[in-house]
């Protein structure tokens, strides 16, 4: 506005001057001017002229304005349709630029949100499918085995014991599924607080692979544990961690047995101990490896129902790991197959 103010000063003033240089010696042009003035007054007649220089200066400076509101107001009408990809374009040096700028963070945002909450849907849809498939193939099977002894529909004893113990191993399934089910659940919500304590993961380790010894030697494997370290101490909670190796222990021998041998591998790399459980069997497929800890899911679809595994043991591992502040990952190939486990230590 004082821009325009100042541009109709100096307009005024240069139209008067060449107005009179133009009219000198030309008397009765002069004198017609004089008579128009003389009908409004001449400061009337400066004001009005002024005015009018003012207004027009100012719509013009203005106009650009006006014309990035109305792109903003489209833009705005436009993105209230469900329109989230598009943005407000305002060039930034104009007085608008960080107002489209902040509007285009908020969509951004706003996209997000949605995109989000899509997301939840879809997992608790796909959970809920999930688990109504998982829990409903083994209670199919203890009902028609317990409906076949309600009728006594077997042979003999032997038959009948038969049928009895494949509805308790459906049962234990279903137990397992249920329990990793719930633990997975609290988990992932932060439910259950972590019984942080001092620890020395070398010994935690050692004693874990001694306690898996009659499953490797059922198996006809051998585990061993190579660390130069005897102590790395960390701050956790020893229970959840024992349950995150004991399902890599388990995954390696259930899916390792043609390699014939486990190798848990520590070391320390600065202030992060670095935990290896490998196994030589066969090659997860490259497709697989990013998806490995989303729950539910399976690489081999029969063999571990045939194992009784719910699908929730490595996505519990990896919230357990997370929530100690570390990282979990999976990695494979013709010669191995190696979980790796990175939780930080405490430095001495």
């Amino acid at each position: 506005m004082l821009l325009s103010v100042l541009l109709s000063i100096v307009t005024v003033s240069l139209f008067v001057s060449v107005i009179d240089g133009m009219t000198t010696g030309n008397p009765d042009v002069r004198s017609w001017l004089r008579g128009l003035v003389g009908l409004f007054g001449e400061t009337l007649a400066f004001y009005m002229i002024g005015t009018f220089v003012f207004m027009a200066y100012f719509g013009f400076l203005q106009w650009r304005y006006f014309r990035n509101l109305d792109r903003i107001g489209l833009s705005i009408r436009y993105i209230s349709e469900g329109h989230f990809d598009h943005t407000v374009q305002v060039a930034e040096r104009s007085p608008f630029g960080g107002l489209a700028k902040d509007m285009n963070v908020l969509v951004e945002r706003l996209k997000n949100s949605l995109d989000d909450e899509r997301r939840a849907e879809q997992t608790k849809n796909e959970l809920i499918t999930n688990v109504s498939h998982d829990l409903r193939t083994p209670l199919t099977s203890v009902l028609g085995y317990l409906g076949l002894i309600e009728q006594d529909r077997y042979r003999d004893e032997v038959e009948l014991r038969h049928y009895v113990q494949i509805a308790y191993d459906k049962s234990q399934r279903l137990h397992v599924l249920i329990n990793d089910l719930f633990e997975y659940t609290r988990m992932r919500h932060d439910a259950v607080p972590l019984q942080r304590m001092n620890m020395n993961l070398t010994e935690m380790l050692g004693q874990l692979l001694v306690q898996f010894l009659p499953q490797l030697k059922q198996s006809g494997m051998e585990g061993k544990l190579h660390s130069e370290e005897k102590e790395v101490l960390l701050s956790g909670d020893p229970a959840k961690l024992v349950r995150v190796f004991e399902n890599l222990l388990t995954n390696a021998v259930t899916y390792g047995k043609e390699g014939r041998k486990v190798d848990i591998r520590l070391r320390k790399e600065k202030s992060v101990a670095i935990v290896e459980v490998a196994n030589y069997g066969e090659m997860i497929p490259a497709v697989d490896l990013p998806f490995l800890f989303d729950r539910f899911y399976r690489v081999d679809k029969s063999r571990t129902e045939k194992s009784g595994g719910s699908g929730l043991g490595l996505a519990i591992a990896k919230g357990i790991v997370e929530r100690h502040g570390g990282e979990i990952s999976a990695a494979s190939d013709h010669y191995e197959t190696v979980f790796k486990v990175r939780l930080p230590i405490i430095e001495t």
